[in-house]
């Protein structure tokens, strides 16, 4: 490639599939590098002009991409959807909702001031780590399709990252309500009467998430921790067992298995388990 970069004049495209090359191998500064070249060198170069902008996204510099994505987004966004989407997220870092509702609507072919949208939106936001402008963009969907699914369940869980289990509560009801059969609404639920010390309802709600969601490993979990409130250890053990042969690498199953073999006497068994959590804690930590 250097030999054909010291052609002259240098090969159309050159510099662009030099900043490919130096994009997949995640050097950044390079690949920006080349792109602006490429770009400089060809003004209509559409996709070094995208790829310029999902470098600089990248490189944590999102004011600075959107330019590039914008010109970049109408002409090819059919080819590479990355971009458009790069360029969404882009708005959403630099608080400009109203524009990133607008792509998000584009790609999922729904009108971008629908209930939808703005739910759709609270869910990215959240993502985001942007809980009040998530809770926002919730409530207005709500005020736009007071019956739309999904809406209380974001809110619910927004309330739940606030510690607020009795509003958690609230919203996850009124969601059962509208969403019957969504297993992971009587799960959230469940979790919310949990916190909430209702370990009756919890437990109910939590036999409702096994029935509509068997594969998963969340409601056998919760089961678990409810049960061993409730005193009944030898019932979350069996619970607790059934997630362990689902999810053997969950530290917290074990964690759990411990605290229900250790109200049952068993001791040895409790201290296996502890020391299965503690490694697999630890192993986690390792990885970050």
């Amino acid at each position: 490639m250097n030999s054909l970069a010291a052609q002259q004049p240098e090969p159309a495209g050159l510099e662009r599939m030099r900043g490919m090359i130096h994009y997949q191998r995640n050097n950044f500064a390079a690949a920006n590098l080349a792109f602006e070249k490429a770009i400089l060198q060809d003004g209509n170069d559409l996709l070094a002009t995208q790829m310029r902008g999902v470098t600089l996204y990248r490189m944590g510099q999102p004011a600075a991409a959107i330019p590039f994505l914008e010109r970049a987004n109408s002409p090819i966004a059919s080819v590479n959807a990355d971009g458009t989407y790069v360029l969404a997220v882009c708005y959403l870092d630099v608080h400009r909702y109203d524009d990133a509702r607008r792509i998000f609507a584009q790609q999922y072919k729904i009108s971008a001031d629908s209930a939808a949208s703005y739910l759709f939106m609270g869910r990215m936001l959240l993502r985001r780590d942007h809980p009040a402008e998530s809770e926002q963009m919730a409530r207005k969907a709500l005020q736009i399709e007071p019956g739309l699914p999904l809406a209380h369940l974001l809110l619910g869980q927004l309330a739940l990252s606030r510690s607020n289990a009795a509003a958690a509560v609230a919203e996850f009801e009124a969601e059962r309500t509208i969403n019957p059969m969504n297993g992971e609404v009587y799960e959230r639920l469940g979790d919310a009467y949990l916190r909430a010390l209702r370990y009756e309802d919890a437990q109910q709600s939590l036999n409702c998430a096994l029935l509509l969601e068997p594969n998963s490993t969340g409601p056998y979990i919760l089961l678990g921790q409810v049960l061993l409130k409730r005193d009944d250890a030898l019932t979350a053990l069996n619970y607790l067992l059934r997630a362990e042969r689902m999810d053997s690498s969950n530290h917290l199953i074990h964690l759990l298995l411990g605290q229900a073999f250790r109200a049952l006497g068993r001791k040895e068994d409790a201290t296996r388990e502890y020391k299965m959590a503690e490694s697999i804690q630890n192993a986690g930590e390792n990885q970050k």
